[in-house]
């Protein structure tokens, strides 16, 4: 019997069926088990292939997107990175308007896929001109053919979650996971993950992780827009300075906030005890785990699942990089220099 050559059509055949792997030498002296989904297994390293695929697909078969067409979006560097990816496949053009925030490999490898990157200024109000969300609407009112994603404010942010990560999760955990963790940014993946766990089990605890100097946990609290919680931070992906519609706050239990000192070395400390290489959202989630575990939140029993979003190549300059987190101010007495582990032969 002949066999079938067992090759992928191409690049895009790889998006989503990412492992869920048992996290030990972190988590040795917690209640309950814990277990991490690791989105940088996608072929563009991060949980955004999902959603810059699912969306895509959806406005072509809309007739939206046509053969030639420019797209158009806004990105803390991940989402674009999915976005240009898939362009090449489709054969679109893809501009990017990206925060300055983002990492300089971020940038770099957005480039590197094709994209014309516009980068727009970080600290500015989301109405402000300059901001990337405003950069992003005005070149789509000026390019004829071009489509904006909008991921922030598009619902099928969250159906793309809904009909992959949320069935693959319930699927690998075979129906025992009693609590989801995961990082709110523009809250598609948090809330599309929510919402099919919660059809299947109700009694299933999610809970977001949001940045100080972000407003979506009291907004989570209070349904008030309070102006006064933003002040910048470094960690990318993470938390917003706006409140997106593609959070579906009814869907998640409560928010937790993490710093971005203690994320990145938890980061690093995910790739030292679990041999893990991931970015810095991951060690906000991985941090929002130990916050939890602190405050009792766990128990014997338990299963928790942790989504870790991308892979650590995107942040070789900034959380892997010693002179960055000493620039930061991010090494002290508990956190030596990690430099201290080189040895250069003479």
């Amino acid at each position: 019997m002949e066999q079938k050559k067992q090759v992928c059509e191409n690049v895009l055949d790889l998006v989503g069926n990412t492992p869920i792997i048992k996290l030990k030498n972190m988590t040795s002296s917690f209640k309950g088990n814990y277990y991490a989904k690791v989105e940088a297994f996608n072929p563009g390293h991060s949980s955004k292939d999902r959603i810059a695929l699912y969306i895509i697909e959806q406005a072509e078969k809309k007739g939206i997107l046509k053969p030639g067409d420019t797209i158009i979006e806004t990105t803390s560097g991940n989402t674009g990175f999915s976005i240009a990816m898939v362009s090449i496949i489709k054969g679109y053009e893809c501009i990017l308007a990206v925060s300055s925030k983002s990492s300089a490999d971020k940038i770099d490898m957005l480039k590197a896929m094709g994209a014309k990157v516009y980068v727009c200024p970080a600290h500015v109000s989301a109405d402000d001109p300059r901001s990337y969300y405003q950069v992003a609407k005005r070149l789509h009112e000026e390019i004829k053919g071009s489509v904006y994603i909008n991921q922030y404010f598009n619902e099928l942010n969250i159906d793309a979650h809904y009909q992959s990560t949320g069935p693959e999760i319930w699927n690998q955990m075979n129906g025992e996971i009693t609590h989801l963790v995961a990082c709110s940014g523009t809250g598609g993946t948090i809330s599309g993950t929510a919402r099919f766990l919660k059809e299947m089990n109700p009694n299933i605890k999610v809970i977001g992780v949001d940045a100080f100097g972000s407003v979506i946990k009291k907004y989570h609290e209070t349904k008030e827009f309070d102006e006064n919680e933003i002040y910048p931070y470094r960690i990318e992906g993470l938390g917003k300075n706006l409140i997106p519609s593609a959070t579906d706050f009814d869907a998640i239990d409560e928010f937790i906030k993490v710093t971005d000192q203690e994320s990145a070395h938890t980061a690093r400390e995910i790739a030292h005890k679990e041999g893990l290489f991931v970015g810095y959202t991951s060690g906000a989630a991985m941090q929002a785990i130990k916050q939890l575990n602190e405050e009792g939140e766990f128990k014997e029993g338990d299963e928790v699942v942790v989504i870790f979003p991308d892979h650590g190549s995107r942040y070789m300059s900034k959380v892997y990089s010693d002179q960055w987190m000493s620039d930061q101010g991010f090494f002290d007495t508990e956190n030596e220099e990690a430099a201290q582990s080189i040895q250069y032969v003479k």
